[in-house]
Parts: structure tokens; sequence; C-alpha cells
């Protein structure tokens, strides 16, 4: 694959002739050896947390990795229950609905909400038939937008190992097995607010979106003082979003602190409490005010990656490389640039910068920048 012109990662809305894979270099399919040999880090077993009375978390590890979401089921002893999100893959979901069977005592999951399309959020709504999906109306263009797993089965298969982009893809998506799945839409949408009741329990559901991407929601038990944000909170990872300007994430982050609750579920990571986003707000406005001040001065998206990846102050936080993701996407906005982002080109960029990290060869677009003039 040539990654200096990467293929759009995406599809069409219904208007692709069947039995074809559109945007995406042919390549040979993924055997059952290949993604056990593929490189990619260790996992440890995913666990189900009680986080209040009638709230579990699946909590798969994933620090310094993509695609291990949280997800949480919300259950009644009179009611079918509620999940918020699905896994990645076919074996999570199975492991997730392993470890909910004592818990629901042979009761049913109603309802899946998806937080937003992305695949590790909603892969997994196929492997629960029969459910009613509830998502934002503006979730549907996204789903438009985000891959198949077929297509990202491919992707991963057609890109070359030697590259940066396909080191990358092996390294955080080798692991998953895609087999069988495919994109399930909501069977409900809506806008503004909804509210659901899961027995007694009642489930408010806000549009916080473009934040993440165009259609993200929060959930609200106010019952239990708990806020599922999705992605719209990473927790000791740098955040990677695709749709709105930082000042919109720091905005949805503000609405999930306004409902005032004592646990907070993000959408990767461990379950926090507010301080914890007060601090990763905090975070996203000074890396908002930082990009806008060099962008200011005419520096070059990748000189400006290069200052946010030296100056990065949170070391211990993994996918440092999203950052680049993240001046790519501002620099967008603040140059008026309205065209849908092509998501491939994003990610090869954040892989060339970890993969420089991994070899430790300094990257071209790391090196110092030369003194810069505050004006030109």
């Amino acid at each position: 694959m040539n990654t200096d012109n990467p293929p759009t990662l995406g599809r069409p809305p219904r208007k692709r002739p069947p039995g074809t894979v559109p945007y995406v270099t042919p390549g040979p399919r993924l055997t059952e050896t290949t993604m056990i040999t593929m490189e990619h880090p260790p996992i440890e077993v995913p666990a189900l947390h009680r986080i209040a009375d009638d709230v579990h978390v699946f909590t798969p590890p994933g620090h310094d990795t993509w695609g291990m979401a949280n997800c949480t089921l919300v259950t009644s002893p009179d009611a079918p229950a509620l999940l918020f999100d699905t896994p990645y893959d076919g074996p999570l979901t199975r492991q997730l609905q392993h470890l909910a069977a004592p818990i629901l005592k042979g009761a049913a999951i109603g309802t899946i909400v998806n937080s937003h399309a992305n695949g590790d959020h909603s892969y997994g709504n196929g492997l629960f038939p029969g459910t009613d999906i509830v998502s934002t109306e503006a979730n549907l263009a996204h789903i438009c937008a985000e891959p198949t797993p077929q297509e990202l089965t491919q992707l991963l298969a057609s890109t070359r190992s030697d590259t940066p982009l396909g080191w990358y893809m092996r390294h955080h998506f080798g692991r998953y097995d895609l087999t069988g799945l495919s994109t399930v839409e909501p069977t409900r949408t809506f806008t503004g607010q909804l509210t659901l009741q899961v027995g007694s329990l009642q489930a408010d559901l806000y549009e916080v979106g473009p934040a993440h991407t165009v259609g993200d929601l929060i959930m609200h038990l106010p019952q239990r003082d708990v806020v599922c944000a999705g992605d719209i909170v990473f927790i000791n990872d740098h955040p990677v979003h695709w749709a709105g300007t930082l000042e919109e994430i720091h905005h949805a982050c503000q609405r999930v602190l306004a409902l005032q609750p004592n646990t907070i579920v993000p959408g990767h990571g461990p379950v926090v409490g507010p301080d914890r986003v007060r601090e990763y707000a905090d975070y996203l406005e000074a890396l908002r005010e930082r990009i806008h001040h060099l962008h200011g001065l005419q520096w070059s998206v990748e000189e400006t990656t290069a200052d946010l990846l030296r100056r990065d102050a949170h070391p211990t936080w993994g996918l440092s490389e999203r950052m680049a993701i993240a001046a790519m996407r501002e620099y967008r906005h603040l140059d008026g640039d309205t065209q849908a982002p092509n998501l491939v080109e994003l990610v090869a960029v954040a892989a060339g910068y970890a993969h420089a990290r991994h070899v430790a060869v300094p990257h071209p677009r790391l090196g110092a920048p030369a003194p810069r003039p505050t004006s030109r």
C-alpha cells in the first residue's frame, strides 16, 4: 500500500454494489494462523465489575492500544437489561455474554445503546439478535464513514508489514477476530435527549456531538450517580477524535461534569470520579491553546506535532502519536477545511511517529525545529 496516498476508509451509504469492498487495496484473506502470529502485545483477561447497584462495567484491559472499549450493563429484576456499547470482536463479545450470564439470571438484554458508530463500540451488536439498538440520528452519518468489519480485515491484510502503517495496524488491530461480524444499524434514533427505563431505573441519553464523532451520546443514571461517557472521555491514553473541534470535545466533557456524577465510565480506561475528568478536560483545553498559538505563528502542522510530542505533559499516557491526529484535525478547522477527513491518512501519519519511537530512530518530523520568528 502506498501510505503517501492512503485510501479513504469508509463507504458511501447504501450505494455499494453487492460483493464489493470500496477504497481498499485487495489483499490475502486473514487466516487463523495469520491472526495468531501477527505482532501485537498480549492482553489480560477482561472482567465485569460492579460499580453501583444494578450497574456493571465490562473492562477489557486496553492501556496504550486501540479498540479495548468499556461496556456498561444495567439490569433490573423485573425488566430486560440495557447494554451501553458492545465490544470490538466476536471473542470479546462472547466473553462479555459469558460474564453477564450469572448477573442476568436468565433475563435478556433488551436494549443496546451505542455511544457512537466506531466499531470498537458497535461491532458486537450483531451478536445480540432481536435487541433494540438506540443511537442518535446523527450517528447514522458516521456509520456510513466507519469501515465494516470486512473492510477493516481487508485493510489489515493489504497493508505491508514493513511499512509504519502496516506495522501499526498489526500491532494494535491484529489481535481482533472479526469473523462473521457485520455492521448492524440502530433500530431507533433520537435527537437532543431521550429517556429509557430499565425497570425502575431511569437512563437519560444526551446527544453531545459533534465531538469524538458527529453522533456522540452520553448516558446518565441519575439514581446511581453514574455517567457513561463513551469516547468523550479517555483515561490513561491520549485521545483520538474524528469530528469535533477540541473546543467542542471540551464542551462535551463539561456536560458530563454538569450532571454531577460520582462515577464516570470512560470509553477507554478505568472507571473514575469527576476529578479525573476535570484533569482530562484541562488537557484538552491546554492542547487546543498550544495548537492555536502555533497555528497563529504559521508553524506547519508537522512542526506543531513535533512540539506537542516534545512537550508531552502526560508521558505515562499511552498513544502519544494521537496528538498528530489532534493537530491535523484542529488545523483543518482553523483553515476552514470542511471536507470529510481521510481516516486512514490520519492513522498513517500517527503510525509514522509511533514506528519511529518503536525503532528508536529519529523521525524527520520529530527533530528540533529551527528557532521561529514570532510572526511572518
